[in-house]
Parts: C-alpha cells; sequence; structure tokens
C-alpha cells in the first residue's frame, strides 16, 4: 500500500513535470515568433517594415517634391562657394549644403523602401509651379560676381526657401510617415530662420 502510495505521488510529480515541460515548450515558441520577428523587424528590417507600412500618399509628395528642390539649392550654393564675395554668404550656403544632401539621401531611401520613384534631376517639383520653375533658377545672373553676386543668391535663396517651408507646412499637416514630418519640421524651423538671416544680410528688416 505504502509502495503504491508512492508510485501515485511519483507519477503524479511525473504527470505534473510533463505539463510544466509542455507549457514551456509553448511559451517558448511563442517567444521565439516574438523573437523572430523582433529579429527580423530590427535594424534595416524594421525600418523597411515601417516606412512600407506607415507612410502616406502626401508622404510621397513630399520626399518627390523635396528631393529635386533640394537639388536645386545645393546647386546654387556650389555656385555661392566659388562666386560669393562675402564670407557671411559662403558660410550660409555651407551650411545649406550641409543640411540638404544628407537630407536627399534619406529621403530618397523611403521612395526607395516604399517601392516609388526617385527624381534624378531638379526637374518637376510637385507643387512647385507657383515659383516659375524654381529648380533651374529663372531670374539668376549667372554671369554676375562680387556683391552683385552675393545680392543675387540671397533674393533667389529666400523664394527658394519659402517654397520649401510652404511644402513642409503641407507635409506636417497631412503626412503619416514619422521620420518625414519631422524632417518637415526641422526644414520649416531651419529654413525659416536662413530666411531671416538672408534678409538681414540684404539690409532689410
Amino acid at each position: 500500500m505504502r509502495t503504491t502510495r508512492k508510485t501515485f505521488v511519483a507519477l503524479s510529480a511525473v504527470a505534473a513535470l510533463a505539463l510544466t515541460l509542455t507549457a514551456c515548450g509553448s511559451d517558448d515558441g511563442n517567444s521565439d515568433k516574438s523573437s523572430g520577428s523582433s529579429v527580423n523587424n530590427s535594424g534595416a528590417d524594421a525600418g523597411a517594415a515601417a516606412g512600407a507600412e506607415d507612410y502616406n500618399a502626401q508622404d510621397v509628395t513630399f520626399a518627390q517634391g523635396m528631393i529635386p528642390h533640394h537639388k536645386g539649392a545645393l546647386e546654387m550654393a556650389e555656385e555661392a562657394a566659388d562666386k560669393a564675395s562675402s564670407p557671411e554668404v559662403k558660410d550660409l550656403a555651407a551650411r545649406i549644403e550641409k543640411a540638404q544632401a544628407p537630407e536627399i539621401e534619406t529621403m530618397s531611401g523611403w521612395l526607395k523602401t516604399w517601392g516609388k520613384d526617385v527624381p534624378t534631376s531638379t526637374e518637376s517639383m510637385p507643387g512647385m509651379e507657383s515659383m516659375e520653375g524654381m529648380e533651374s533658377m529663372p531670374g539668376m545672373d549667372h554671369s554676375a560676381a562680387g556683391k552683385e553676386f552675393d545680392k543675387n543668391f540671397l533674393t533667389m535663396m529666400i523664394e527658394h526657401h519659402k517654397g520649401a517651408v510652404t511644402m513642409a507646412t503641407t507635409e506636417k499637416a497631412k503626412g503619416k510617415y514619422g521620420p518625414a514630418t519631422s524632417m518637415a519640421d526641422d526644414v520649416i524651423r531651419t529654413q525659416n530662420a536662413e530666411i531671416t538671416e538672408m534678409n538681414k544680410l540684404l539690409g532689410k528688416s
């Protein structure tokens, strides 16, 4: 009788252990799926997954419009590096290039992740029709030099920045993709500050 009781207790313990192991195995399986998903969504995969899911048409329009717009600004900045007479203008041009070149790369990455076309030139900027094709900088006298070039550059870049701020404001209001709306916020803050700076350089209040 005592032996039977011991056997029963032992079998009960084994059964309990088996149930515990089964439960753990089930938990591990779920953990592996969760962990696997976490691993798969880490790093570049995570960026691709998020980028592929959390964007809307406005985000695409913003990136496809801002890339060529930035490229137009870079062309002007590169010209200013050679032709500007004022060290303040040269410094401004260098800062514009430093800020906007990485943004072009970032936005190009978004579009590739989303499977959308990446603009390859400064042409066809969505939403910029009112700026009379600012991508080619009409009215900018490329033969100007010295102070005349500085004045021309600042005047055109102010209008160019205003266009970027308009595009960024629309993105903040209607965009869905967090990094894009965050970049739009940076564009608004940075370029409004540069507009103020350029107006001062032009002697405007």
